[in-house]
């Protein structure tokens, strides 16, 4: 029974306040306030009308006691819910003054200038932590556009900026130039900042202010022009390398040519005989040297012509085939020598591809002298070509050395060479694949290189079989670099096990017909 009655009360009470409007919705603490007074209430609302109906009557006593009994109920829990919602409301107010108090001593200690700008752009606050020296050349930014502090020419990038944040973006930055008084010869007239602004929004999403912290970037601009100097000045030193290379393999060139063509002369003596072997021995030795010097000589122009774009490709059609057997005949003998068995593999219908058919047979001859030179008496090398996707695809593989995971990156370097336990006396200049690389790169093409030490080397090149790859580079590189070189080669360890210590080695080039 009494829940019951105290239910029929709370439901009345949930009423009279929903009654009163929205400002007074029904609360936990209202109706429990209303339960009580009812419960205080509920006594003198028996009493007070018996007394008035002994002294004046049932017929007045009866129905003056209930009215002022309703009445004095109603002035009491109007007066104490009103005492309750003030003391709420100031409370409130007290929390959301120490909020703000909270928030303003963070923006005032974020560095830089902090600015609170309405949706136009207008400044409607500042603060931050060195907002007294910002404010000091500012222009009374209060209450004005932030676009009249900003120069001229940086206001449609700052109107940009502030349009971003209207169409949805939640934060936008940009570098702009404000103006400030000179007051010494050294002083800039303009300090460059950088603006980072965070949208605001209300209840419908759209932007009621903005939150932006500007810092100086002076600093930072001066370093990003001093890179800018030291990176020029590299490229100039690298273009004057690869001038003086170029010059000084064509000055080597001409007394080479020279000393090659007499030991000839003197080899096949055809203006008298030798007088003994050891005539004919250091004959010999001396064309063998000339030889080695003038095929680096001849790398080394090559590298400073691909480096600075003057590499001219000379495309045309033909035969694969014929290329592949063509170095397997000239590096044959050099391969019976050290005991290696030389072979390759065609494809059926391999056809022919439109590329620099001098070019071509250069990479054939680096890789597979590179192959026969680290592949130890009874081991193997073999050449695959073939066409897959339009693209002809060759691979050198051998049964060699191979190369140490953790020196492999070093490949593709002019004049590096990997130096371990097994290959520390091989002979070379450490261009061989260096061109490789540049030559592919030239073509379109990409590289691609696994190995495992004491078991041997894959190189796997590719390039566009109807000579479009070249064609592509050029359209690709508009800066007048053709090729990255050194050429990089990347090194991923994710396929694989790792306990095997697999590399594969995969780069796409880029290059350009100069």
């Amino acid at each position: 029974m009494a829940d019951r009655a105290r239910t029929i009360a709370d439901r009345a009470a949930v009423v009279c306040l929903e009654r009163l409007g929205p400002a007074s919705a029904a609360g936990e603490r209202e109706i429990a306030t209303l339960r009580r007074l009812a419960a205080g209430f509920a006594a003198p609302l028996l009493a007070l009308p018996l007394a008035l109906s002994l002294a004046y009557g049932a017929a007045l006593g009866l129905p003056l006691g209930v009215t002022l009994v309703v009445a004095v109920f109603l002035i009491a829990s109007v007066t104490v819910l009103s005492f309750q919602q003030a003391r709420g409301t100031a409370a409130d107010q007290q929390a959301d003054a120490g909020t703000g108090e909270t928030e303003r001593a963070a923006f005032d200690f974020c560095p830089g200038l902090m600015l609170t700008l309405d949706a136009l752009g207008v400044v409607e606050a500042t603060g931050g932590r060195d907002r007294i020296h910002y404010n000091g050349f500012f222009r009374e930014p209060l209450r004005r556009p932030f676009i009249e502090q900003v120069h001229v020419t940086d206001r449609i990038a700052f109107a940009r900026a502030l349009d971003s944040l209207r169409q949805g973006a939640d934060a936008s930055a940009v570098e702009l130039r404000i103006d400030r008084p000179v007051t010494s010869r050294d002083q800039a007239q303009f300090i460059n900042v950088r603006l980072d602004m965070t949208a605001r929004r209300d209840d419908q999403g759209a932007l009621a202010a903005v939150v932006a912290q500007m810092t100086d970037i002076s600093a930072e601009l001066r370093v990003r022009a001093e890179a800018a100097e030291m990176a020029g000045e590299a490229e100039r030193a690298n273009e004057a390398k690869s001038r003086f290379l170029a010059a000084v393999s064509h000055e080597l060139r001409t007394p080479l040519n020279a000393i090659l063509g007499f030991s000839d002369i003197l080899t096949g003596e055809y203006f008298g005989k030798l007088a003994n072997e050891r005539q004919r021995e250091y004959v010999q030795l001396i064309r063998q040297s000339g030889g080695h010097l003038l095929s680096v000589v001849n790398a080394m122009l090559d590298m400073s012509r691909i480096e600075s774009g003057r590499y001219e490709l000379m495309l045309e059609a033909f035969p694969v085939a014929e290329a592949v057997v063509e170095c397997e005949n000239m590096l044959g003998l050099q391969a019976r020598e050290k005991g290696v068995t030389l072979t390759s593999r065609l494809a059926r219908g391999l056809g022919e591809v439109t590329a620099d058919q001098r070019a071509l047979r250069q990479m054939l001859i680096n890789l597979v002298g590179n192959a026969i030179k680290f592949t130890d008496a009874g081991g193997a090398v073999t050449i695959d070509a073939s066409i897959e996707a339009g693209h002809l695809k060759i691979v050198v593989s051998d049964t060699g050395i191979g190369i140490d995971p953790d020196k492999i990156g070093l490949l593709g370097q002019p004049f590096v060479q990997i130096h371990n336990a097994y290959n520390r006396g091989y002979e070379g200049s450490g261009l061989g694949l260096s061109l490789v690389k540049g030559l592919i790169a030239l073509h379109g093409g990409s590289f691609a290189m696994t190995s495992r030490p004491g078991e041997g080397t894959v190189v796997t090149i590719s390039v566009p079989a109807d000579g479009s790859g070249a064609v592509l580079a050029d359209d690709l590189d508009d800066d007048g670099n053709t090729v990255e070189f050194p050429p990089r080669l990347k090194v991923d360890l994710s396929q694989g096990e790792r306990l095997t210590r697999k590399e594969t080695v995969d780069d796409d080039a880029k290059a350009k017909i100069a």
